[in-house]
């Protein structure tokens, strides 16, 4: 059985969600997050995409982007996915799959502001909810630069103003 085509449309931003194989606890160590950290950082550079929205979990990533074009979308998450893989199992001393199946993506207009807002509320609530902080603040979330807080270099603000740092 084939895979079904991905719906990709110019202009978008796409909510992505990428889980390690297995639901194993892979990304919990600090260094495994920073590593993540560097790729998204290379993947900005050579694709040139805009950052909404990032949290790492221990055991998955969700993203907001939106890519340049539409058909940059695979080519952003192969990389990250297949870079983050190999450093991942070189860390972990691990062999095999480190990404469980394909990543989940769920597209959207750029007038659509209700559901931008509800994907950053959901993406930047998802350490509370899995009780792994009170409040919004995260080390791996980038809710901070939205309230001005930090300037994390890779976060291009909602309102479309250019990242500075």
């Amino acid at each position: 059985m084939t895979r079904q085509k991905r719906n990709l449309s110019a202009g978008f931003s796409y909510h992505i969600t990428t889980r390690c194989n297995n639901r194993e606890f892979n990304l919990a160590r600090r260094e495994c997050r920073e590593v993540f950290l560097y790729a998204i950082k290379k993947g900005l550079d050579k694709y040139g995409f805009k950052l909404y929205a990032l949290c790492i979990m221990s055991n998955h990533v969700h993203y907001l982007i939106e890519p340049a074009t539409s058909e940059d979308l695979p080519k952003i998450m192969h990389f990250l996915n297949w870079y983050t893989a190999m450093c991942f199992n070189r860390m972990l001393n691990r062999t095999g799959h480190f990404w469980e199946a394909r990543y989940y993506s769920c597209g959207f207009p750029p007038t659509d502001i209700k559901r931008a807002l509800n994907t950053l509320r959901y993406i930047h609530g998802n350490p509370k909810a899995a009780q792994m902080r009170r409040s919004f603040f995260y080390d791996f979330s980038n809710y901070g630069t939205y309230d001005q807080l930090t300037v994390d270099g890779l976060t291009l603000r909602a309102s479309g103003f250019p990242r500075t740092g």
